[in-house]
């Protein structure tokens, strides 16, 4: 493969994804990293500690890899195929040495703290000395300090744990893809909503090329893709089959050639000798060097503080599920693959309403609409689809969209709303596609994705979103503003960039509130067939629901989040207690029903074993207090006062939105806050107070 017409080597609009096939990832990566070379020997031959001098030309060198290896791995999350996969795995090892070579490099480091402790200091701005010394700091914790075998032993560490992480996510997407329940005859659909009936025979349909499938007579496929699992385990009426499901679902990636769990043994053990070469007690304090916690403490009192109010409440909503199942004639003690099927009994009870009653409220469309009117009011920006512009789109589904403010283009992104099992993984997230820099003299304006597994389209009918699936998107839209209502100049900390890992679900949670704000909530909705909006009795029951079930859920991401840490500072991976051991441990501790033997959950928690969450689960805790405080500035000021919401909203667009990792997160939230964040509103946003 010539580099002639090679899509990843086009370093100007946006990137060429409908291009890129598997055969120019191997010689286009390689060029860019030779050319990548050649730039950074020049550079440390010549090192001019100034701004110009040194902070520039590393920017410049960064261009390239946002065109050719950022492409890569967006499309190995959201178009994977097997030729996808060998041939990033081909370059994968000399992409980890090249970064390692760049943040190791002695003299780029010495250029650097030249900077900052020299005059040049005084005359950089305060968003460019936050570069500077995240700089510096990432080049301590790549083993810039590191010499002859200590430094090799942790560039073979990076490499490994850079393949590993590759392989791990890979297991969890073809494990997840292998399992299939196909369910036959009507009498066992009995109580499902026919949007699972939809999705379910239409999944049977793509999987069973030449064979029909209605879903008013089946077959029906089950999978462990959420859009299909979370439904089934609520309403499927044969608890046999959901203990089936369920047990699958908790051991995607743990058995036969997909086997995680040595590798999640692996993992640990490499990390905590990693964080030892740098000379720190265990990897959990490693990462939240750079987090905005400021230690393990700080994360533990945070914890015990929500969890002193959640514990009881997390017992009682369990008392009332043995409760309502023993009125059904459930026999036998609830067990795991029990509890969402009478979690959405009791809580059609308690506020008399489905999913399925809510769904033909919410055409993504309308949704978007009621999301894009909700940014123009808080934060001054119009939203515009432009799929007429060349985007370069990777899937016929994908969204194209263009943010103005004042008139002027500020950024862009792209939609991936829904769920495609073979080839995309679950979950939801936002990513960079292009950062926001200048660029020889002119300013490249930033670019994002956001990716959900929404519910599909089925036929003639659009896609109607669960109410879950409404406040996902807020979620991810919240990211994706940070990304894209940026002022910072400098990729490093432009946007996202440079945001301390706890602080960064700060936007996303906050625009989560904004689903139970009636205004906006109805001013989004029409039915799908009448064109009615939500009705308000609708409305009260959702808000009433809020709360509902609180004290679980935050008990179970608390769980999550102390597992997480204990793992990367207690535990010793050498000792007698395994990984598997102290998930147990944890779950015992702070759940109601015992631990599952056959539970293998570390195996598919990709957020600490292949995304950046590890000794950083407690983060979504830790930014869902300042997110919930954030709004709470909006409820003091009145959220019926027009006038008040669009200026708390401008400065809120105006500190953390607009300056990101400019400044430190806690600076910011003072700034826009005017004081430290309180506890207060999370708990009483989940009443739990």
């Amino acid at each position: 493969m010539s580099l002639e017409n090679n899509p990843l080597l086009v370093n100007e609009g946006l990137p060429r994804y409908d291009q890129v096939a598997a055969e120019h990832i191997v010689v286009g990566v390689r060029q860019v990293l030779a050319e990548a070379e050649k730039s950074i020997a020049v550079l440390e031959e010549n090192i001019t500690p100034t701004w110009d001098g040194l902070l520039k030309p590393l920017e410049e060198l960064d261009v390239p890899f946002e065109y050719a290896w950022g492409p890569v791995g967006h499309l190995m999350s959201v178009r994977n195929a097997d030729d996808l996969r060998e041939a990033h795995e081909e370059v994968l090892g000399e992409v980890v040495a090249f970064g390692l070579r760049h943040e190791q490099s002695r003299p780029i480091y010495k250029g650097l703290v030249a900077m900052r402790d020299g005059v040049e200091w005084e005359k950089l701005d305060g968003a460019q000395r936050r570069c500077v010394e995240l700089k510096i700091r990432a080049a301590e914790h790549a083993g810039v300090g590191l010499t002859g075998e200590a430094q090799d032993r942790f560039n073979a560490i990076e490499a490994e744990l850079s393949q590993i992480g590759t392989d791990y996510s890979n297991h969890v997407l073809d494990s997840t893809k292998a399992f299939e329940l196909i369910v036959e005859g009507k009498a066992y659909t009995e109580g499902w909503p026919n949007s699972l009936r939809k999705v379910a025979a239409q999944s049977y349909a793509q999987a069973n090329e030449g064979s029909e499938s209605t879903p008013e007579d089946g077959p029906w496929r089950i999978t462990l893709d959420f859009p299909s699992y979370q439904p089934f385990m609520q309403h499927h009426r044969g608890r046999e089959q959901r203990e089936q499901v369920y047990k699958a679902y908790v051991q995607v990636a743990s058995t036969g050639e997909f086997d995680n769990s040595d590798l999640v043994a692996r993992i640990l053990k490499l990390r905590k000798e990693q964080a030892g070469l740098l000379g720190f007690a265990d990897y959990a304090q490693w990462s939240l060097d750079s987090k905005m916690a400021p230690d393990a403490l700080a994360v533990e009192r945070m914890t015990e503080e929500l969890q002193a109010v959640s514990q009881a409440h997390m017992h009682k909503d369990f008392e009332a599920l043995q409760t309502l199942a023993g009125e059904h004639g459930q026999q036998e003690l609830l067990a795991r693959w029990d509890v969402s099927f009478w979690s959405e009994r009791l809580r059609e009870q308690k506020f008399d309403y489905t999913d399925d009653q809510l769904r033909p409220y919410f055409p993504l469309s309308k949704v978007l609409d009621g999301l894009f009117g909700l940014a123009a009011r808080l934060f001054g920006v119009e939203i515009q689809r432009a799929d007429d512009e060349d985007a370069h789109k990777w899937h016929e589904d994908v969204q194209f969209f263009k943010v103005s403010r004042d008139g002027q283009r500020i950024a862009s992104f792209y939609l991936d709303p829904y769920s495609r099992p073979a080839e995309k993984r679950g979950g939801a997230w936002m990513n960079d596609c292009l950062s926001r820099r200048w660029l020889d003299g002119s300013l490249h304006l930033p670019v994002v994705h956001l990716v959900c597994n929404g519910t599909p389209p089925v036929g003639d009918t659009p896609s109607l979103m669960s109410f879950r699936e409404v406040e996902t998107l807020f979620h991810e839209f919240g990211h994706g503003l940070q990304g894209m209502l940026t002022t910072v100049d400098y990729a490093e900390v432009a946007g996202l960039g440079g945001v301390e890992w706890d602080a960064v679900e700060i936007a996303s949670q906050f625009m989560e509130n904004w689903c139970y704000h009636k205004p906006t909530l109805i001013g989004m909705t029409a039915h799908v067939e009448t064109g009615e909006p939500l009705p308000d009795d609708l409305f009260d029951k959702i808000v009433a629901a809020r709360t509902f079930m609180a004290g679980s859920m935050m008990m179970r991401q608390l769980s999550f989040g102390r597992m997480d840490m204990l793992l990367h500072s207690l535990h010793d991976p050498d000792g007698a207690e395994t990984a598997f051991d102290l998930e147990r441990r944890v779950s015992a501790e702070m759940s109601v029903l015992p631990p599952l033997l056959e539970d293998r959950f570390l195996c598919s928690f990709p957020h600490i074993f292949a995304g950046g969450y590890a000794a950083g689960y407690y983060s979504y805790k830790w930014s869902e207090v300042l997110s919930a405080d954030a709004f709470g500035a909006f409820e003091e000021a009145g959220l019926d006062d027009e006038q008040a919401v669009q200026s708390a909203g401008r400065k809120l667009r105006d500190t953390i939105l607009s300056q990101g990792g400019g400044k430190h997160p806690m600076d910011l939230y003072r700034e826009f806050r005017g004081r430290e964040p309180s506890t207060e509103a999370l708990l009483r946003h989940n009443g739990l107070l």
